[in-house]
């Protein structure tokens, strides 16, 4: 059975029908904070800005308060509600999806407090390109993935989910020539090793990104795509007799 636009059943009770929207309301505003905390933390690092890290930092804290917050109110939906179907999908996806968060704000916080060493240590002679870039990246996929959620768009969901395989690739060339730039000068390595946690923190970010597309998809579909390959998950999701009847 295809989800509505609001993507779970429309139910008698409209009690219900405001404890599921008001769920997907604070996901999404619990998203909108962690998209910032990513935004805020890369610019941070770039731009030798200890101010934004502080904000970074306050940020986080109520980052986890909103995660035990939204936990608690799936908790009860569960007890009181007893939901089935899309109901339910709603509900697990949603709680699945606030641990991604939580782990992707954890990651922003991580980043900026690297920004803070390298501030104090001196800014690292080389990877600032490749952290851009990569940080671009995943910025785009966070965004991404938090509006497929809202619209329930399995399109943009399967867009996330190959975008997550592309940033694995750039992520472990940048490493490489990371790599060979502390071979070839020593005195950079504790600067240099600083961008290489900041780039392993930003892929990391992308796929907890990677992650909340799944999820749409398993709300929507129905289907646990977390260990099928790109050509698997494009035949269950668009090509399958059963994903047409969801």
């Amino acid at each position: 059975m295809d989800l509505d636009n609001k993507g779970y059943t429309t139910h008698i009770s409209e009690q219900f029908n405001k404890d599921l929207e008001d769920l997907k309301n604070h996901i999404l505003h619990m998203g909108g904070k962690v998209e910032r905390q990513v935004q805020n933390a890369l610019k941070a690092l770039l731009e030798n800005d200890s101010e934004l890290a502080e904000q970074v930092r306050i940020e986080e804290g109520e980052v986890d308060a909103l995660d035990i917050s939204i936990d608690e109110e799936c908790t009860r939906i569960l007890a009181l509600r007893h939901p089935q179907a899309s109901d339910l999908r709603m509900v697990v996806a949603v709680y699945k999806a606030i641990t991604d968060l939580e782990r992707i704000g954890d990651e922003a916080y991580k980043i900026a407090k690297l920004a803070v060493g390298l501030i104090e240590e001196g800014a690292a002679p080389w990877g600032y390109v490749q952290t851009r870039h990569i940080g671009q990246l995943v910025s785009v996929m966070v965004h991404e993935a938090l509006d497929a959620f809202a619209r329930f768009d399995v399109n943009a969901a399967y867009k996330v989910v190959r975008e997550d395989k592309a940033v694995d690739i750039e992520y472990e060339s940048s490493m490489r020539q990371l790599m060979t730039y502390m071979m070839e000068d020593p005195r950079s390595i504790s600067k240099v090793i600083k961008i290489m946690w900041a780039l392993r923190a930003l892929e990391r970010i992308g796929d907890h990104a990677g992650n909340i597309a799944e999820h749409v998809i398993y709300l929507v579909k129905g289907k646990d795509i977390r260990h099928s390959t790109q050509d698997e998950i494009k035949k269950e999701i668009f090509e399958s007799p059963e994903s047409k009847e969801e």
